[in-house]
């Protein structure tokens, strides 16, 4: 089996303004009502624990670090749980851009305690995303 090679950030446009941001990662959040299952269950198809908050567990591939899902029963700062995270390098930048798009920004912009600085919002198809970057 070949190893996997890591893939460059992909360079997009956000909803179509001229704002170009690089995407690092994207990640599932599924809810669960039982972290602990989750992770055994997941566990059994090869993925490791890469972060655990107690109220979130993200869980990678041992051997694709960026292949990651994330398994959380609330979101201890926000009012939802999002549908999936995008880290970007750029947080700020994407934030204006998209409160210019007239997209609905579900969770204001903030830095959070565990290092990151993100804001959730609500795409066109009604999916919530949890756009951030690490601080």
């Amino acid at each position: 089996m070949e190893p996997v090679r890591p893939v460059a950030p992909a360079e997009v446009v956000v909803y179509g303004s001229e704002v170009a941001v690089s995407v690092r990662r994207v990640v599932p959040n599924v809810r669960s009502e039982d972290v602990a299952a989750s992770r055994g269950f997941y566990g059994l198809l090869g993925f490791e624990e890469a972060m655990d908050l107690g109220w979130i567990v993200t869980l990678a591939s041992p051997v694709a670090p960026g292949a990651q899902v994330s398994f959380m029963a609330a979101d201890l700062t926000a009012p939802v749980v999002a549908d999936m995270s995008v880290e970007v390098d750029d947080v700020d930048a994407v934030y204006e851009a998209v409160r210019g798009s007239g997209a609905e920004i579900v969770h204001p912009l903030q830095d959070e305690e565990w290092g990151v600085r993100r804001f959730f919002v609500r795409d066109p198809h009604g999916r919530v995303v949890n756009v951030l970057s690490h601080l």
